[in-house]
């Protein structure tokens, strides 16, 4: 399960304080329980068996079976919330399916070199993700990819191995229709971000080999503490509340820290949610992350000593899985790392978290999410805390938590120098 550790944070929110905030705004929590109509064309995602109950799962495990029949490589077209939710759970699980290749989320011509370098030798089936059909990095990489199968497969053979989702009625669906592409929905009132337990990610999982019925258990289990739990046991709405208690204070960036790599592309998904979600009308936190060790004499510097207008929330792994056992043996040379003799790597490394976290609790607010496990399940589980906190986090603080206009400022400039 999760449970969320406030007691690092207790110096600057207190618990009696949360609770009274939790309590005062009882009636936001009411609403993101029920879901919204304001938001009902983005809401989709709050019952889980609308995009992933068992008959979509039941199709989209037939699909995944039919294209590890003819490929060994599975190529995911997409950007941000169409390949974040999927490559966070894939580099972290490294399931046994199909190998996965990730195009759609840049322009650079070097990268989309290696990518088709990367395609050689191989069987591959490419899946174009595309909601509206208009992004430009997906679009172009969609006909670039299209066009290397065609060259190598021939017309036919290459239509056979082209996925696309999109929205039903779109253009991308008529195109499938005319070419004979396999056209998967996507969720039609959910945006992009909130995919992760929708066919736009459950497919690449299922073809890379990863449980996608225990991710949607997990997600189910949290959806069930988050829309039926009150403010005092909500723990997701309790960090919504926390985060917004912070603001009102001043603080202004958010680090999600962690330990254990496997979460660094979990984290690049957590930053889109809360980025695309919060920042907007002249508020929101900014999220950034803090991988450990590796940003320690850096960010972590920063967090313990620079301007404290940040907070964390750390990612606790509590229990050692298998892999997560290395013993270090006694030294052959004189080293100066004799007191390391014997010790397991599991608790060398949570001594240095614990250590971080009570020296950075000195001097900013650190919250704890505790997970028990890295698998689908408990990846079920984040994407859905995290999904209705966010929800929770941005009506407290007064903005929409599910459009991005911001992100068509850029888009506009775009279009005109490139002269559509």
């Amino acid at each position: 399960m999760l449970d969320l550790n406030i007691k690092f944070a207790e110096k600057f929110v207190s618990t009696d304080e949360l609770d009274a905030y939790a309590a005062a705004h009882a009636d936001v929590l009411a609403r993101c329980q029920a879901g919204e109509e304001r938001y009902a064309d983005s809401q989709g995602w709050l019952d889980v068996d609308e995009w992933a109950g068992p008959e979509i799962l039941d199709r989209t495990e037939k699909l995944a079976a039919h294209i590890r029949e003819i490929a060994d490589t599975f190529v995911i077209i997409g950007v941000g919330g169409s390949n974040n939710s999927a490559r966070a759970v894939v580099e972290a699980t490294h399931p046994s399916g199909a190998r996965i290749v990730y195009a759609g989320n840049t322009l650079s011509a070097y990268e989309l070199n290696r990518v088709i370098e990367e395609l050689e030798g191989h069987e591959v089936v490419i899946d174009c993700i595309a909601k509206n059909f208009e992004t430009l990095e997906p679009g172009s990489s969609f006909r670039l990819l299209r066009q290397y199968l065609v060259k190598r497969y021939g017309r036919e053979e290459a239509a056979r191995r082209i996925v696309c989702c999109g929205t039903i009625g779109s253009p991308l669906e008529d195109l499938c229709h005319a070419e004979g592409y396999t056209f998967v929905p996507f969720a039609t009132n959910v945006g992009g971000r909130y995919t992760a337990l929708t066919e736009v990610h459950l497919l690449p999982l299922a073809v890379a080999g990863a449980d996608i019925r225990a991710l949607a258990a997990g997600a189910k289990k949290m959806q069930e503490l988050c829309r039926c739990s009150d403010s005092v046991s909500n723990s997701a709405w309790r960090y919504a509340c926390a985060r917004n208690i912070l603001w009102d204070r001043g603080y202004r960036v958010e680090l999600l820290g962690f330990f254990e790599p496997r979460f660094r592309w979990f984290s690049k998904w957590w930053e889109q949610l809360f980025a695309e979600s919060e920042g907007k009308d002249g508020k929101g936190i900014f999220p950034s992350s803090l991988e450990c060790s590796e940003e320690m004499h850096s960010l972590g510097q920063y967090a313990q000593d620079g301007t404290h207008q940040l907070f964390e929330t750390f990612i606790d792994l509590t229990t050692p899985g298998e892999g997560d056992s290395l013993v270090l043996g006694g030294t052959d040379v004189a080293d100066a790392f004799g007191y390391l003799d014997g010790k397991d790597f599991w608790d060398i490394n949570k001594a240095s978290f614990t250590a971080t976290r009570a020296a950075h609790a000195e001097v900013l607010p650190v919250f704890t999410l505790e997970i028990d496990r890295i698998d689908e399940e408990h990846f079920g589980m984040l994407f859905y805390w995290f999904a209705f906190a966010c929800y929770a986090s941005g009506s407290l603080l007064g903005v929409n938590p599910f459009d991005q206009p911001g992100v068509e400022a850029y888009k506009r400039l775009m279009f005109e120098a490139l002269g559509k």
